[in-house]
This record gives C-alpha cells, sequence and structure tokens, in this order.
C-alpha cells in the first residue's frame, strides 16, 4: 500500500477508495455480527479515515416484508479498518421512511 508523509515527516498510509471503504464497511460488520453482508446506505470521508451507514437483516421471516431490518454506523480507518459501530435504527423491511 502506498503511504504518504504528515506533516511531522512520519508515513501515513493513503486513504482507500470509496468503492474499497464500503466493501470493507458492509463485509467486517457482517463478519461480526455474524450476518449476510449489508447494503451501504450511506458513505463520508472525514479525516479519520471512513463513516458508513450500513443496512442488515436482523431477523429473517416469512413474508419477507415481516423480516427485521437494522442499520448501523461504522467507522473505519483510512486502510479500511473497522473501529467501532453502533446500532442506530430496528425496522421492519416493509417499513417506508416518511
Amino acid at each position: 500500500m502506498a503511504t504518504k508523509e504528515s506533516g511531522d515527516g512520519t508515513p501515513e498510509p493513503e486513504r482507500i477508495s470509496a468503492a474499497a471503504a464500503m466493501r470493507h464497511a458492509s463485509g467486517q460488520l457482517a463478519e461480526l455480527l455474524g450476518s449476510e453482508r449489508g447494503a451501504v446506505s450511506a458513505l463520508r470521508a472525514t479525516d479519520d479515515g471512513w463513516t458508513a451507514d450500513v443496512e442488515v437483516v436482523e431477523i429473517e421471516r416469512i413474508p419477507d416484508t415481516a423480516s427485521v431490518m437494522a442499520s448501523y454506523h461504522v467507522d473505519l480507518d483510512p486502510r479500511g479498518q473497522l473501529m467501532g459501530y453502533e446500532r442506530t435504527r430496528r425496522y421492519a423491511k416493509g417499513q417506508i421512511d416518511r
């Protein structure tokens, strides 16, 4: 991985691409939760790396629209390593925001 120098001359890792950050956010969260990889609904570059909102199926039900979904806020470092996560919302899959 390429590096660049910070203001004090120490090497810093390059920031991964937005596409890679999305894959890292959903993949690492799925591994921690033991669930299938979820969809990334938001991604933002920050001074400390990346933040993402990831939607996952928490409880599968039949019919599919009765499944319980959850939205997680995920923090990644510039190289895409998960630094923290927090569930911010739970909702029925068939629910529409107004």
